[in-house]
């Protein structure tokens, strides 16, 4: 059998708390995703929470809440799943990519600051990833949206139950979005979340998200349905309580890789900063020799993924997008991931150390 990349674990509570939200008949939005909400929010440190359809609706919600509209300009990432970009688009606004960091692969502060020089400070939003769950980093962006004073903005979609200086990811910035797809570190099925403490920036995605309501048939404003149902958040719930574990087992997974790769000079190991913690969505390693490590896996019967292998501005939606961004570039050409979820098995774990450990290319 294939070691997979990912492998949703859904058990017992998970089940149990189906049942009961069912045979309760609220199977809609209702208290079930009310309860969902206030306990996310408070796993990560955050006044509010408003639960939404999916990972890239809680982005859109949340542009729409901070007042990014048309003509507007958001600094982002180019090396992200296309959805980051696609929510600033969604909202009428202009994406602006900044290049990323040699070493951690997040938004680099540097380029950040460059790109905003070029564009004589006109940005209205700084809108970071925490790729493969490791934290952006949110003190440098934190500063320059600050001196611009405009909203940081975290995608979140990858780094449940990662920290930066002691504090959960999703409290770092004034509004941070999460996913909860299948693959992601916990799963209501398809979900997403928007994290912040301003309550009248909460109170402005709820009416979005619920086609701009304030009452039984009363509309301010013009929304969407992108609510999130109460059978999902009663996953989520479930889920919420076995984070820690299923974080701290990919973080153990991860370190057994990075003794497999201590020795290993054709595979550099994924970053794990001092100042944080990573929680390993992805075990992204970086290699000259992709193709071949990747063959070298298959052989040993263990899947691997490569993401993201085309950076955004250089996608067919993206075509004559002005950005400069070589070292995206480049690591979209040396990324591959492994897995590292919380499902595999000892001897998988083991599988995948032995085969880093033995690629000579």
């Amino acid at each position: 059998m294939t070691v997979q990349m990912a492998d949703p674990r859904i058990g017992v509570a998970e089940v149990d708390r189906l049942v009961d939200v069912a045979v309760g008949g609220r199977i809609a939005d209702g208290p079930e995703v009310r309860a969902f909400e206030s306990a996310f929010a408070e796993r990560c440190g955050v006044g509010r929470g408003v639960a939404t359809s999916n990972g890239t609706t809680a982005l859109h919600a949340a542009l729409t809440g901070l007042g990014i509209g048309p003509g507007d300009r958001v600094v982002t990432t180019p090396f992200s799943f296309v959805a980051t970009a696609n929510a600033v688009r969604l909202v009428g606004g202009t994406p602006v990519f900044a290049d990323v960091d040699a070493e951690t692969l997040n938004l680099d502060p540097a380029a950040v600051r460059d790109t905003v020089d070029a564009l004589d400070g006109n940005v209205d939003a700084i809108l970071a990833v925490h790729l493969y769950g490791l934290p952006a980093p949110m003190t440098e962006l934190r500063t320059i949206a600050d001196e611009l004073g405009v909203p940081l903005i975290e995608d979140a979609a990858q780094a449940h139950g990662a920290t930066l200086d002691g504090r959960p990811v999703g409290s770092l910035g004034d509004a941070a979005c999460f996913s909860f797809y299948p693959t992601k570190n916990m799963t209501t099925g398809e979900g997403g979340m928007v994290l912040t403490d301003d309550d009248a920036l909460a109170d402005r995605v709820e009416r979005f998200i619920n086609h701009g309501r304030t009452a039984a048939y009363e509309h301010a404003d013009v929304g969407h349905n992108f609510r999130l149902t109460s059978l999902g958040a009663g996953i989520g719930r479930a889920q919420l309580d076995r984070l820690h574990e299923f974080v701290e087992t990919r973080r153990r997974n991860a370190g057994r890789y990075d003794d497999a790769l201590a020795d290993q000079p054709a595979v550099t190991a994924p970053p794990d900063p001092s100042n944080g913690r990573h929680a390993y969505h992805q075990y992204t390693v970086r290699t000259e020799h992709r193709d071949a490590l990747r063959s070298h896996l298959a052989d040993s019967g263990i899947d691997a993924g490569v993401y993201y292998p085309v950076p955004i501005h250089r996608q067919p939606a993206y075509d004559g997008v002005d950005a400069q961004a070589p070292v995206a570039e480049r690591a979209a050409e040396i990324v591959l991931s492994v897995p590292v979820h919380p499902a595999l098995r000892r001897d998988e774990v083991e599988s995948v150390a032995d085969a880093l450990a033995g690629f000579d290319p």
